[in-house]
């Protein structure tokens, strides 16, 4: 699998850690980055990583809606939270995404959640973590 030829290639750079600025190689994005330990303007790697969860997991409902012939509207929300080890050195992250998917049954719901988290490719890069979880819910 890994030998494919991919269908989209993206290089990312990070030359000062979590104070200055990140970009995507050839004209893309820039941001500002900044600590999640101070209040400092800009993003950090939490922030990142639950928009990158969010996106990819709503884009991945949105497109087993379409498979089904449905037009439903969506939600993802990720709730990123920075911890601490419980030994005092080093970090995580704790990470909760949510679910909701516009005029079906929560069961529905649930089972299109599901099928999306197995198929999404920030789903299946985080799958295996003790500290990442994706749920359906009724409401936010």
């Amino acid at each position: 699998m890994k030998d494919q030829k991919p269908l989209f290639h993206a290089e990312m750079v990070n030359e000062t850690g979590v104070k200055g600025q990140a970009f995507v190689k050839n004209d893309g994005l820039k941001v500002k980055i900044s600590s999640p330990l101070n209040d400092d303007e800009g993003t950090n790697p939490e922030e990142l990583i639950g928009l990158s969860l969010s996106t990819c997991l709503n884009a991945t409902i949105q497109s087993l809606l379409k498979a089904r012939g449905k037009e439903n509207t969506s939600r993802v929300e990720a709730h990123v939270d920075f911890m601490r080890e419980p030994n005092g050195i080093g970090y995580f992250f704790n990470v909760k995404a949510f679910a909701k998917i516009d005029g079906l049954s929560f069961e529905e719901n649930e089972k299109i959640v599901k099928e999306a988290e197995n198929r999404c490719p920030v789903s299946k890069l985080l799958a295996g973590s003790e500290t990442v979880s994706v749920k359906a819910v009724r409401e936010f």
